[in-house]
């Protein structure tokens, strides 16, 4: 069907379902947007699947911006293998897949663990002293991401959602976030992992020389100076994923600013994004506003990881479900709203 004429054709059978006209708030939308992705008057979630990308960065051998040393990062995907971290618990709940993907952690993980291994180093490079990647590795990782979103999709999956772990790479953020939108470093940095208000100010003079340093001239170039390898990897997930057409399920503060770089690449990325909530991480919010995103949720979350987006996943499931099998007024025998006079 053509892409105006189904649209009408949604809207008329959302607006006929035995509601008043926008009673199921922004769910209604969000079953337009999901039957335009799918081209269908019935779009269906298929396989729901989040991909967790976790990576190292340079930057947090330093101390200067993070609280937890760099050795979380392996830590913490090694809870996820063992299935102990948050999003594996609302993966479950939600009947999610979960993939884990090591695209560039400073440690080497046994191949038993059920890990997707796309390392592409082992951790990037102090931004401070040099880029934190070469281009050429920037370009490696969305071509590692584009194969592992290729497989996912193969397998069945439409609806993808995307989460990350790497200490420190709420600095790499905030500095994509900068480029990106033009906005002061100040207001993209927030307390990552738990920093106080001092902890605050030092990393937003750090990130500011890091800023100031490197003058970059395409979203390729700012993702190999400031980026971390997830990030990168992500980029070239989000960019894959509405190749494909399927809907994208976007997190908080790091997705969104991979999702930044993206969309600088393709503005048709946008398309397909559904976002999962508004993160507690201040620099979140202003990034939603400068994309004119709504947020499905707002819980205060700042975790990472992907679990907005798990949590976020049923609601889309909500949507499909009414679009089909919520009765119409007519088949309902339901009487419509009576026009008012004028």
């Amino acid at each position: 069907m053509e892409k105006a004429s189904l649209k009408i054709a949604l809207q008329k059978k959302i607006d006929l379902k035995t509601k008043p006209q926008g009673a199921l708030g922004l769910l209604e939308p969000l079953a337009l947007q999901l039957g335009c992705i799918q081209n269908s008057l019935n779009p269906e979630i298929k396989k729901p699947t989040i991909v967790v990308f976790a990576g190292d960065h340079g930057i947090a051998k330093t101390g200067k911006v993070n609280p937890y040393p760099q050795e979380v990062t392996a830590q913490m995907v090694y809870n996820f293998a063992q299935g102990g971290a948050a999003i594996n618990v609302f993966s479950k709940t939600n009947q999610i897949d979960l993939k884990i993907v090591d695209a560039g952690v400073n440690h080497q993980f046994k191949k038993d663990l059920g890990i997707i291994d796309a390392k592409i180093d082992l951790g990037t490079k102090n931004y401070l002293e040099e880029p934190a990647m070469t281009v050429t590795q920037c370009q490696t990782a969305f071509t590692k991401a584009e194969h592992i979103v290729s497989t996912i999709q193969l397998e069945g999956c439409n609806t993808i959602g995307f989460g990350e772990m790497g200490i420190s790479n709420t600095s790499s953020a905030a500095l994509l976030m900068a480029y990106f939108t033009g906005t002061n470093i100040i207001k993209c940095v927030g307390s990552g992992t738990g920093l106080d208000k001092d902890g605050i100010a030092t990393k937003a003079a750090v990130l500011q020389t890091v800023y100031n340093k490197y003058n970059p001239k395409t979203p390729l170039e700012a993702l190999s100076i400031f980026g971390g390898f997830e990030i990168a990897m992500l980029c070239g997930a989000l960019l894959k994923a509405a190749t494909l057409k399927m809907t994208i399920v976007i997190d908080g503060f790091i997705v969104t600013a991979a999702l930044l770089a993206a969309q600088a690449i393709n503005p048709k990325v946008l398309d397909f994004c559904v976002f999962a909530h508004a993160s507690n991480e201040q620099g979140h919010l202003n990034m939603l506003k400068y994309l004119k995103a709504t947020p499905l949720l707002a819980l205060g979350l700042r975790l990472g990881e992907g679990t907005g987006a798990a949590l976020a996943m049923p609601l889309l499931q909500a949507a499909t479900q009414f679009l089909k099998n919520m009765a119409s007024f007519e088949s309902a025998g339901v009487s419509e709203e009576t026009p008012k006079e004028s």
